[in-house]
């Protein structure tokens, strides 16, 4: 079956290719850019009609085999010798595409050393290498992530077509040049942490501390309040899913503080209760129940509404002492098992994060659907990371970060700030993130591969400013079939930024959209 799909659309780039060269004049195009766009920024439907599926088979490559291997994840910590290659504005992420063309000697002999390593067949290292100044030496990033090889096929010219697709992330330990020139690295697989969810019933039946004092207390407040142990009993069984949901190590920590939080309590259940003053005195110390919620950080902007309300209602005080027969148990009866207010495990609930920044995502770019991810926070972290318009040293950063909810907050700080694309040499403005357009299926940006083996990472903007073409345009090797590409340069500093894509029969649409290298960008944050 899917063969066949991949026929049907070899069929269409065919159909695209043989189609008469009928480019518009590219200042025509340069003038009008504003084809319509949904509330969402999205592009209409009707106004699309390009196939992104052709996009992401890379047939620019011309026929590759697939190597019909699939190579096993590591354990963390494992250490491996795999060949490495390196590139210059590049970072690959976990499930990112990497096509190759592989014409350097030794980076021949590196890819021929990795279809034949027994350890780890198929598999090699993929690093950035970066300058720290326009003249410095090159060097290597610490972190990169292994590349496992799909699809392989030599060329008469001795050189190698290769489709790649990143695995795990790793450290570089050390590199060195074997004895057939390949470069070499030792590096150690990252391990990853599993995504955090706050227990599903947390917050929704919240247990008090009385379940931990016997039937004695349970019987007095049932008298009291009548048909509690109905209630008591519901809060016991929410308490126990509530710990059954916890790692290890969070029952731990939860468990602790709640010991913390009883023998607190047992401590001031020893003194006399008929002393309202002492009663006062020791809520103040040991922290009633608002206090816990709006000081347990000391950085909730809501805490201090809360405290002026709890003092309205007389919580905490010795008018509230005066109305309970039991001066703690009623207090003590009102502590969550939950140790920390519902905002502090949202901030870091990878699920909670996940939904947001899909949302986020979905209201910027549109499509593709981010609702297929949202269950898998750790690939939806990768897929954002490697799709968001950024400059490549802030994307190396995102794939430094250990912890999927770290790595998510990261990446909605940069939805929520970053607006517009520059020029990283004269700073000049040339697009808005609102105006990026989905041409492929990998997303709105992809990693493509020029004829003679240059590696560039581009993302596809519908609209731009500040640009100037340079030369006619070329249907030959085009990234995107049926469109033919431009080089354009900065208008100011005359740096190449990237080409403008433009259609090559009258039924394609968009009409037109630029691609512009990630390495020639520099971030802008509102």
């Amino acid at each position: 079956m899917e063969d066949e799909v991949e026929r049907r659309q070899i069929q269409q780039i065919l159909e695209l290719d043989n189609e008469e060269l009928q480019i518009e004049e590219v200042e025509s195009l340069l003038e009008s850019s504003d084809d319509d766009r949904d509330a969402t920024g999205a592009v209409s439907p009707d106004d699309f009609t390009f196939n992104t599926h052709l996009t992401s088979l890379h047939s620019y490559l011309g026929e590759v085999d697939d190597t019909r291997h699939r190579s096993a994840f590591w354990d963390g910590g494992v250490v491996l010798n795999l060949p490495l290659f390196y590139l210059e504005g590049v970072v690959l992420f976990p499930e990112a595409t990497l096509p190759l063309r592989v014409i350097e000697p030794n980076f021949v002999a590196a890819v021929n050393r990795a279809m034949t390593q027994a350890d780890a067949p198929y598999t090699m290292g993929v690093v950035r290498v970066y300058r720290d100044s326009n003249d410095g030496p090159l060097r290597l990033a610490k972190v990169g992530t292994t590349a496992e090889i799909r699809q392989y096929r030599p060329v008469e010219d001795g050189s190698i077509n290769v489709v790649t697709r990143g695995q795990q992330r790793f450290c570089l330990r050390r590199c060195w040049i074997d004895a057939e020139g390949a470069p070499f690295g030792e590096i150690q697989i990252i391990e990853e942490d599993i995504p955090f969810r706050t227990p599903r019933d947390a917050y929704a039946k919240l247990v008090p501390l009385n379940n931990l004092r016997g039937q004695q207390i349970l019987s007095l407040n049932a008298l009291s309040h009548g048909g509690r142990n109905d209630e008591n009993d519901s809060e016991a069984n929410s308490e126990e899913s509530f710990e059954n949901e916890l790692t290890q190590t969070e029952r731990r920590i939860h468990q602790s503080a709640i010991g913390a939080f009883y023998d607190s309590d047992r401590t001031d259940e020893s003194t006399s209760s008929a002393d309202d003053n002492k009663l006062s005195e020791s809520d103040s110390q040991s922290g009633s129940p608002c206090d816990t919620d709006s000081t347990f950080l000391g950085s909730s902007p809501s805490g201090q509404k809360k405290q002026v309300r709890n003092s309205d209602l007389g919580i905490g005080t010795k008018s509230m002492a005066r109305k309970v027969a039991e001066p703690r148990s009623h207090l003590s009866s009102t502590l969550s098992r939950a140790f920390a207010p519902i905002w502090v495990y949202r901030m870091y609930d990878s699920f909670c994060l996940a939904q947001k920044a899909a949302d986020m995502w979905k209201q910027i770019v549109g499509t593709p659907s981010m609702d297929a991810f949202v269950k898998k926070p750790d690939l939806l972290s990768f897929y954002i990371a490697s799709k968001i318009p950024i400059s490549d040293p802030t994307r190396q950063e995102l794939l430094e970060i250990d912890g999927v909810s770290y790595r998510l907050r990261r990446e909605i700080e940069l939805l929520e700030r970053l607006d517009r694309v520059r020029c990283k040499i004269c700073k000049t403005v040339i697009a808005r993130r609102s105006d990026m357009l989905v041409m492929s299926t990998d997303g709105p940006m992809g990693a493509y591969v020029n004829s003679y083996g240059y590696v560039h990472e581009v993302m596809t903007f519908r609209k731009a400013k500040g640009l100037a073409t340079r030369g006619r345009p070329h249907k030959e090797y085009s990234w995107f079939p049926g469109y033919a590409w431009t080089i354009i340069n900065c208008a100011s500093c005359d740096v190449q930024m990237g080409w403008l894509f433009t259609a090559t029969n009258e039924k394609l649409k968009p009409k037109s959209f630029w691609g512009i290298r990630s390495c020639q960008v520099k971030d802008e944050m509102r």
